[in-house]
């Protein structure tokens, strides 16, 4: 009986072992940093044009949140690098 009890436990602790060598070396690359996005620049007339297309936008307007969430990532790009 003792015998049975030692193969079901071997599978189990070689399992643990790779996994925990393979976290480790995952670990050794996560201070890297990923790349900084790109920040279209917009000329002044499509500007322009987008302010007066948000302006008839309906009061409410969901774009205009989302127009507002993307307005901080392109903040977050800027001061990225």
């Amino acid at each position: 009986m003792p015998s049975t009890d030692r193969c079901s436990t071997q599978p189990l602790a070689a399992l643990m072992i790779v996994t925990l060598w393979l976290t480790g070396c995952a670990m050794a690359g996560s201070d890297t940093r990923a790349p900084c996005p790109p920040v279209v620049d917009y000329r002044a007339a499509d500007q322009a044009r987008a302010a007066d297309e948000v302006e008839a936008l309906p009061e409410g307007a969901v774009i205009v949140r989302m127009l507002s969430d993307y307005a901080v990532l392109r903040d977050q790009a800027r001061a990225c690098g």
